[in-house]
């Protein structure tokens, strides 16, 4: 797992979801991929997606639940993949760190 991205914009207002529970901020890379680096604060939240995403876990444990599925834990460097038009839900005990990488 890539600790860093190199030469990148951020946007400089935070994207603040579900009353603050979800915190995050866009990264536009060099070639025009647009991530998102954020962090989940102790919590359950149902994310419906419009875009495919991948969910990469940098520090934390998410308990995640896709498309309905049972849920199961995802740990540092491990993440999910959903595709646009799912869901998945997230359940955070502690602070989970995570990259999203929009598909």
């Amino acid at each position: 797992m890539k600790m860093e991205f190199k030469n990148v914009s951020v946007g400089k207002k935070a994207n603040i979801y579900f009353e603050g529970k979800c915190i995050s901020h866009t990264v536009t890379l060099p070639d025009g991929i647009r991530k998102s680096v954020g962090v989940v604060l102790p919590s359950t939240l149902r994310f419906d997606l419009t875009t495919r995403e991948v969910m990469e876990v940098v520090d934390g444990v998410a308990n995640v639940s896709i498309n309905g599925s049972p849920e199961q834990p995802f740990h540092s460097g491990q993440s999910w993949t959903v595709d646009a038009g799912g869901y998945f839900v997230i359940r955070a005990e502690l602070p989970v760190h995570y990259v999203c990488h929009f598909e």
